[in-house]
């Protein structure tokens, strides 16, 4: 029988906290038929040898080795391609999530739920340096995006598999998971999950973090809004350029052959009319081409640009 729950630990550098983490997470899913994928993301200490000892020691422990560090997102990507259950449930390997927790989880997304986000609404991690930029991007991406979540960062979570098929994962896109479940048609709910600060190891995460989030938080809002008709970004915009090019050789015009009413401006008109007029005809092209684009994406892919009820 297939593992009905697959738990998938992306790790990188963290010898000192994987056999206690491990032992935490059998005893409190001891009742659960559990697999757990854990994800050595290149790691340069002795965490190999651990994942090695600890999936001989059980057989429940499956170990994916990535040829070098990858990122997160990368190696939660390939844990849940090595996966199996019908739960995906995330966490890190740092022992800073607890286990105790993923009983919850289930018990929520048993409510009828697509994806449970945990929520450390008692972090504990450095103010500056974490949880305050953690902040910022928390509503920064709720209001993007419009799913609103109070830790999108929150590595404890628990999804339907079937809501992540066809979910392609780069950048920092993990955090985003919940989003795009949303955009797919799940249900999402988010529960409080204890936070205990680290007591070995070092953290991996910084606040020049925050700037990745942005730029991935770019591609997402396209991707999410404008994946499926290119054409409406890029037409639409050069429509706008084509009003302001208009406009500004009107006056170019009335400033040449009317009152000397704009010269005292030293406004070059002529120049900006040129400009918003190339600018236009520059992106109606490249939304034809993202259209083009677009349709051999979804054919190579063959992906339909829509989810039926009982997928």
């Amino acid at each position: 029988m297939n593992p009905s729950i697959s738990i998938i630990i992306p790790i990188y550098n963290e010898e000192g906290n994987l056999i206690p983490f491990f032992e935490s997470i059998i005893r409190h899913c001891k009742d659960l038929h559990i697999e757990i994928i854990a994800v050595d993301d290149g790691s340069t200490d002795r965490t190999p040898d651990e994942l090695s000892r600890a999936a001989k020691d059980d057989a429940r422990i499956k170990v994916v080795r990535l040829k070098r560090n990858f990122g997160q997102t990368a190696a939660l990507a390939a844990g849940i391609d090595h996966s199996s259950g019908e739960i995906i449930i995330p966490i890190d390997g740092d022992g800073q999530n607890d286990p105790a927790d993923i009983p919850l989880l289930l018990r929520k997304l048993d409510e009828g739920y697509d994806v449970v986000s945990g929520w450390r609404k008692d972090r504990k991690d450095k103010f500056i340096s974490r949880v305050l930029p953690s902040l910022f991007a928390n509503k920064l991406i709720s209001s993007v995006t419009g799913v609103r979540l109070h830790d999108y960062g929150c590595s404890l979570k628990a999804y339907r598999r079937s809501i992540l098929t066809g979910i392609q994962l780069n950048g920092e896109m993990h955090r985003f998971l919940p989003a795009w479940c949303v955009w797919q048609g799940g249900k999402v709910a988010e529960i409080h999950v204890k936070h205990h600060a680290r007591t070995k190891g070092k953290s991996k995460y910084g606040i020049f973090r925050t700037f990745k989030v942005v730029v991935d938080l770019i591609t997402l809002k396209f991707f999410s809004g404008y994946l499926a008709k290119p054409n409406y970004l890029f037409s639409g915009t050069g429509f706008v350029f084509l009003i302001l090019g208009g406009a500004s050789a009107a006056f170019a015009i009335f400033d040449k052959f009317g009152p000397d009413r704009f010269s005292k401006l030293r406004i070059p008109l002529l120049l900006l009319a040129v400009f918003f007029g190339l600018g236009a005809i520059f992106l109606v092209l490249m939304g034809l081409l993202a259209e083009l684009l677009t349709r051999l994406y979804f054919q190579v892919r063959h992906q339909k640009p829509y989810r039926l009820m009982n997928e």
